[in-house]
């Protein structure tokens, strides 16, 4: 690929997109897929891609279509081939860490295949911080933005290790912390966010670093009895997670948990934050990170707090 004319960019994973606008090639996007909704001018794009399942169902009954459609196996994406061969993309960024969250590399490289001129593919993938590091260089120099990937990259690790040394000075017990990305079933969030756990000054209870999440049941969340409860749900905002909560809170073993009793349950966006593997990742240790040690962790300006939930009703976690 040269890099002596504009390139023609389809992004089928939000965080991919988001990497890309940072990196100033949002005027090289010509489509994206139907999930890609930040920065917001990124809505004027052509959508390749659709998917069947019903957004505004019920946490259990996503659950239940996307079991269904893996068991009988259909895809649970669809590309627009039409829309593809019409934009005659030079490069088609899509993703092999988890078929269930986006269209995966398999179903492109097939797509590809009914594309006459074949668009090369980048597989964006990241399960761990270092890997989203190493990503913004490789596609930075793929795209001939090098030196903007280096400086991009500087200054998102620059706020890691503002976090981590911070961390570093707490002098109280890092509180023991269930990091749930769904919530019928249970799943504890696995790549990335044990390790923003780590970082903000938590011990990670259940999700494992760099391993996908994982489905756990009420036995094992009472028997974890973490202090505390840190809720982003994969793909819902945080009016929508708190839609789910009822079903949460109205089981028996929910006002006896630690985390409850001590007023340590947040709920925040898991669709702009925590599930995407971009740039904003490290926006989502700042916002971890500030509501697990407030006073040592201070929130930047424009983030949004996390909800605390007490009593299980919604308030806000006022800046520090």
């Amino acid at each position: 690929m040269t890099t002596a004319r504009p390139h023609r960019l389809i992004s089928l994973l939000p965080g991919a997109t988001e990497l890309l606008c940072a990196l100033g090639l949002e005027n090289q996007l010509v489509g994206v897929s139907h999930e890609c909704d930040f920065p917001p001018t990124v809505n004027r794009l052509p959508r390749v891609s659709a998917t069947a399942i019903r957004h505004e169902a019920s946490s259990l009954e996503i659950d239940a279509e996307v079991r269904a459609a893996v068991a009988s196996g259909l895809p649970l994406y669809q590309l627009d081939l039409a829309q593809l061969r019409q934009l005659a993309p030079s490069l088609l960024i899509s993703q092999s860490l988890c078929a269930v969250c986006g269209v995966d590399s398999d179903t492109v490289s097939a797509a590809l295949c009914a594309v006459p001129e074949a668009a090369e593919q980048f597989n964006f993938s990241p399960s761990q911080l270092d890997d989203l590091f190493a990503a913004i260089t490789e596609l930075g120099t793929l795209l001939g933005v090098a030196a903007q990937a280096s400086t991009l990259r500087r200054a998102l690790e620059r706020r890691v290790a503002t976090v981590a040394e911070r961390t570093r000075t707490l002098r109280v017990p890092r509180p023991r912390v269930v990091f749930l990305e769904w919530l019928a079933p249970f799943f504890a969030g696995g790549h990335w966010n044990p390790e923003l756990v780590e970082l903000a000054g938590g011990t990670p209870l259940l999700g494992e670093a760099g391993q996908k999440s994982s489905a756990f049941d009420w036995a094992a969340l009472a028997a974890a009895d973490p202090d505390v409860l840190f809720i982003a749900c994969c793909g819902f905002s945080t009016p929508r997670t708190l839609q789910e909560l009822p079903a949460l809170t109205a089981h028996p073993a929910w006002p006896h948990l630690r985390a409850v009793r001590a007023g340590r349950v947040y709920v925040t966006d898991g669709n702009a934050y925590f599930n995407r593997p971009g740039p904003r990742l490290v926006d989502s240790l700042d916002i971890l990170a500030h509501a697990l040690h407030p006073a040592v962790h201070p929130l930047p300006a424009g983030l949004p707090a996390a909800t605390a939930i007490a009593d299980g009703a919604p308030s806000i976690l006022m800046p520090h």
